[in-house]
């Protein structure tokens, strides 16, 4: 049993992390411009425009870390930025604001916000309005798999679903969030039971398998790794966007464990990782490009 306990933490980390730290030195060659959307010091974004000149699809980028760590510096890993501008797409990095100081709904909003300041000045950046993907990974994932189930939050910010084109939730694994805390990992009971509370009513309206009758956002790619909770989460965001009408597609890429969910953060955008040609293909038929 003892040499069991060593990938139950692995496994049970899955949400906790964001993607391993890359320097952002990548990132900044990029001449980023970073933003304030609220009051608060992690209110913050940064802005690439696309490598071109001229309006450009826009792909909002929210990070992981259990929905109580992370940072928009080091979750891009060393890929995205540089190959989504090059493909002719104005990218984004957000930071919200974490729990315990701040909830789950407010994060959501923190979102939906970020979006709302960047759309405001559409023109000036270049960014076509309608078509915007927004882009989670792990907690990150459930924030924008949440936004594109629940139509409050980018009403909230004077936006609806006619303001994005699709969702892509990244190896997610509370798109149901009763589901997970009963057979989720139990190193991340203390984390969900912190992030989401225990009153059941609550943890349903923070889950975007639960809220994902229509309206939601137009298209959704869900893209996991072979984690058995990953995979039965997605399979069950996928059938509920389906009953709703939905457009949908979910793709399993190789990886277990940690080093899965880390890697399918950390190398999107490598032309050589899978996922990516799967991404790229994705965003073309949703931006009709």
């Amino acid at each position: 049993m003892k040499r069991r306990i060593p990938a139950l933490a692995l496994i049970g980390a899955l949400l906790l992390t964001t993607a391993t730290a890359v320097p952002a030195q990548d990132q900044k060659q990029e001449r980023a411009t970073s933003f304030s959307y609220g009051a608060d010091s992690l209110q913050t974004l940064d802005f690439w425009p696309a490598a071109h000149k001229g309006p450009a699809p826009l792909i909002l980028f929210v990070h992981g870390g259990g929905w109580k760590r992370g940072d928009k510096d080091n979750a891009t890993g060393p890929y995205k930025v540089t190959h989504y501008t090059g493909e002719g797409y104005a990218f984004a990095s957000v930071n919200y604001r974490l729990v315990p100081d701040a909830t789950v709904e407010q994060q959501a909003q923190d979102i939906a916000d970020a979006l709302a300041k960047l759309l405001k000045q559409a023109k000036a950046l270049n960014i076509t309005p309608g078509k915007v993907v927004l882009m989670g990974h792990s907690a990150g994932a459930q924030l924008v798999a949440l936004v594109g189930t629940d139509p409050r939050y980018l009403r909230k910010a004077g936006l609806s679903y006619a303001d994005i084109a699709g969702v892509i939730p990244i190896d997610g694994a509370a798109y149901d969030v009763s589901a997970q805390m009963a057979d989720g990992p139990r190193i991340m009971q203390q984390t969900y039971a912190q992030a989401f509370g225990t009153d059941p009513a609550r943890q349903r309206a923070l889950s975007p398998t639960m809220q994902a009758a229509a309206p939601n956002a137009p298209a959704f790619l869900l893209l996991h790794v072979q984690r058995p909770d990953g995979v039965r989460q997605a399979e069950a965001l996928e059938a509920a966007l389906r009953n709703a009408g939905t457009q949908v597609e979910r793709k399993g890429f190789p990886g277990e464990g940690l080093r899965g969910h880390m890697e399918i953060n950390r190398r999107l955008g490598d032309p050589d990782y899978p996922a990516t040609a799967a991404v790229d293909a994705w965003l073309a038929r949703v931006f009709g490009k």
